[in-house]
Order: C-alpha cells, then sequence, then structure tokens
C-alpha cells in the first residue's frame, strides 16, 4: 500500500507545480495524458481539453466514471494600470483575502513569463494609516511587477495585455507528521489520487467488476467540468473532489469525506449508501457530510442531462479555496475506498 501512497504524493507534487486555471490547462492535460499512457491505458484529450481514461471492466453496460478536475483557481490581467501595475479578475471562487502578499506569474500570449506579488494597493504600513481598514476586493489589491515598469505604456511593452492568466504559487508543503500543505489540493490531491488507482490496478493485474472511466476536467472550478464528453455505457459517477473541513461538519483531514448532499442537492440515495457501507466493511476512516457551499463535477453532468447515480467522496481539506490542509491519511482513506468500491 505504502508504494502507491508514495507514488500518489509525488505525482500531487508534480501536477501542483503545474500552474493551470481555468482554461489554462494544456499543459496538466498533457501531462496526465502522458501518465496514464505510461500505464497503459486509453486515454484521449476532448474538444474542451479535458482527460478521458479507460480501465476496461468486466460489465461493459454498467459503466462507473470517476471524475476529478485538474483546473485550479487563479486571475486573469482585466487593466494594465496607469502605473505599471495590474488589476486582475478572478478565475473561479478566488479570493482577494487569500492571495494578498502571494507570488505569481503572469502568462503573456507571447509565451513570457513575468513574476510578481500581489499587493494591496499602497501596500507600506509605515505609510498608509488606513491598511487596517480597507476591504480586501480586486479593486483594492493588485499585482506589482519584478520588474522595472512605472507606466502603463512600459507594462504594455513587456507584451502583458488584457486576458493573460496570473498564477498564483501553490507552496507545496509535505511536513514530517504527515500534513500535505498547497493551494490547489482542491482538486489536484484528488486527480493524483486517481492516478494512483490507476496504477495499483495496472500492477496488481485487477479487472474492476464493472466498466471504470477516469474523467479529469478542465472548467470545473467554472462549473461546466463535466457537462459533455461521457462514454454511453456510464450509469454512475462519482465525483472525487476535496473533501470539506470546517465547524459544523465531522470530516477531519485524516479522513475520506462522503458528501450525502450540497448547495445543489443530494446525491444519489443507493450511491452514498453503497460508499458508506463499503467504508464500514473495509474499516476504511471516513466521516459523512452536508456541504453548506458546494458543487461537483457530478452535480453538473447531471444537470446537463446525464441519466446517472451520483456520489462524492474525497479527502478531508481545510481552508478550501485557500492554502489548504489535508493528510497523507486522509489519501489513504480515499484511495481504500476507491479501490474496495470499484471491487
Amino acid at each position: 500500500m505504502q508504494k502507491y501512497i508514495d507514488y500518489i504524493l509525488q505525482q500531487a507534487k508534480s501536477l501542483l507545480a503545474i500552474d493551470s486555471p481555468s482554461g489554462f490547462t494544456e499543459k496538466v492535460a498533457d501531462y496526465v495524458v502522458e501518465e496514464y499512457q505510461k500505464l497503459g491505458y486509453e486515454v484521449k484529450k476532448t474538444k474542451k481539453g479535458c482527460v478521458l481514461a479507460h480501465i476496461p471492466g468486466k460489465d461493459t453496460k454498467d459503466g462507473l466514471m470517476l471524475t476529478s478536475h485538474v483546473d485550479t483557481l487563479g486571475g486573469m490581467v482585466a487593466e494594465v494600470k496607469s502605473d505599471g501595475r495590474l488589476r486582475i479578475t478572478p478565475i473561479g471562487g478566488l479570493n482577494a483575502n487569500n492571495v494578498e502578499g502571494e507570488n505569481c506569474k503572469v502568462y503573456t500570449v507571447d509565451g513570457e513569463v513575468y513574476e510578481g506579488t500581489c499587493q494591496l494597493v499602497d501596500a507600506s504600513i509605515h505609510v498608509n494609516d488606513k491598511y487596517d481598514e480597507i476591504k480586501r476586493t480586486f479593486h483594492t489589491v493588485e499585482i506589482v511587477l519584478d520588474e522595472g515598469v512605472s507606466s502603463k505604456e512600459e507594462t504594455k511593452k513587456l507584451g502583458i495585455e488584457n486576458g493573460d492568466y496570473v498564477c498564483f504559487d501553490p507552496r507545496i508543503v509535505i511536513t514530517k507528521k504527515g500534513y500535505i500543505k498547497s493551494r490547489f489540493l482542491d482538486d489536484k490531491l484528488s486527480a493524483a489520487i486517481l492516478l494512483g488507482q490507476a496504477k495499483y490496478l495496472k500492477e496488481c493485474e485487477i479487472i474492476p467488476e464493472r466498466d471504470l472511466y477516469h474523467y479529469l476536467t478542465a472548467f470545473e472550478e467554472v462549473g461546466h467540468g463535466a457537462s459533455a464528453s461521457i462514454p454511453e455505457n456510464v450509469t454512475e459517477i462519482i465525483s472525487v473532489d476535496m473533501g470539506c473541513v470546517g465547524e459544523g461538519l465531522e470530516c477531519t483531514e485524516h479522513q475520506v469525506s462522503i458528501c450525502s448532499k450540497d448547495s445543489r442537492g443530494p446525491y444519489h440515495y443507493e450511491a452514498v449508501k453503497k460508499l458508506i457501507l463499503t467504508a464500514r466493511e473495509n474499516k476504511i476512516d471516513y466521516a459523512v457530510d452536508v456541504y453548506p457551499h458546494y458543487g461537483s463535477d457530478a452535480d453538473v453532468a447531471l444537470s446537463a442531462g446525464a441519466d446517472c447515480r451520483h456520489g462524492l467522496v474525497g479527502p478531508g481539506i481545510y481552508a478550501s479555496h485557500g492554502y489548504e490542509r489535508s493528510h497523507v491519511d486522509g489519501v489513504e482513506n480515499t484511495f481504500r475506498l476507491l479501490i474496495s468500491y470499484i471491487k
């Protein structure tokens, strides 16, 4: 088991190191395609950039799809300001409070990459006597480029334009106690778990009871990740996303979370029940929770017309959409549940 947990953690590091806000996911999708090909699976990219891998099962009429996403939160240049700094607009649920003081990169359409930092406008406490009073929004924070620019014209001369992507440093750390800290664990940690499952099945020569698909989507954070390209024989979709950790919820970073209901409504009772019973039978540490502010690719697939049962699981992650934290225990429990579920 440890061999596959180590593989998952290494894959998580590799995925997190590739900048990939929604719509800017070509490099991370190509990486995932290559990893599935190395494992010997049939895999393709969809027209909009999602990755679909097929793991043949015994029952070809009753397909199961496990979906995670490789797109993340990020920013986009909305204005090159008169002083050469950048106003950005958020991609997905990026929050200005969570990116102040963070290092970032600006990618131009010409292939240039410029470094910078997201700062409060007039960020020096020794100068700005309103520092504590200012509400952090994307109009009160800005990108300060690590370039000698002080005017709009000088910044634009670098090739920076409106629409350029702004990607934030994930700051990946795995502690000696097993805590995993990084931006964008939602959902690259679960994408790594799917790769771990694929490796496990291949090396152990296990054929799933049902046709199995791994669907790694590229637009989940903006709401339409799994809205298309679902194979016709899929009858059940399980979203493998982050498990919520916070006040009023039972899950911790050490567990696998099973979601019974999110802000879009309840998940399919039979799928949720089977996930719970599978966890119990295999002595997997789990929690069942209702997520108050959440939507998943499984929700999106059904909203787009998929006639499937649906569910949601994932490793417990604290501080979602900020500097997130999980634990190796949560990874292992999620991995074990997914392995047990497909048997």
